[in-house]
């Protein structure tokens, strides 16, 4: 195993786990991301918990070889369609569990949402950069 495919597997099971964790919050807690859920998304509740099964579903589908490309598909959709919660929470400042998070955390948090959509793609095994080797010049 060369050192891409080595990080590309440390970056999957770090990726699987992180959310299956969160995919059980999701599923065991909802009401604690109601507040920041646009008000335009229906059924927020709902919507709360399909995330949450839509987590666990990639984060299995990661660790599976049958399913892996779709998982990833799925997990960098997914980074972009939470993004607007994100967003909500950041710019209106909603509180959760009585605690305002200061821009110290939000603005990392919404610049590594890239990341996080590039890492379920180079998890999934569909990208590769930036680790790929470049051709010699002719």
């Amino acid at each position: 195993m060369n050192g891409t495919e080595r990080a590309r597997t440390v970056l999957r099971w770090l990726l699987a786990a992180a959310y299956l964790f969160v995919g059980i919050v999701h599923l065991r807690s909802p009401g604690g991301f109601l507040p920041i859920v646009p008000d335009w998304v229906p059924y927020p509740r709902e919507v709360i918990l399909l995330t949450g099964v839509a987590e666990i579903a990639g984060a299995v589908g990661l660790m599976t070889g049958r399913f892996r490309r779709a998982a990833a598909w799925g997990l960098a959709a997914y980074a972009v369609c939470v993004f607007p919660a994100n967003i909500k929470h950041a710019v209106e400042g909603v509180v959760i569990g009585g605690v305002k998070l200061s821009w110290a955390y939000h603005a990392p948090r919404l610049a590594f949402q890239p990341v996080i959509f590039w890492w379920a793609l180079f998890a999934g095994g569909i990208i590769t950069w930036p680790f790929r080797q470049r051709e010699p010049a002719p």
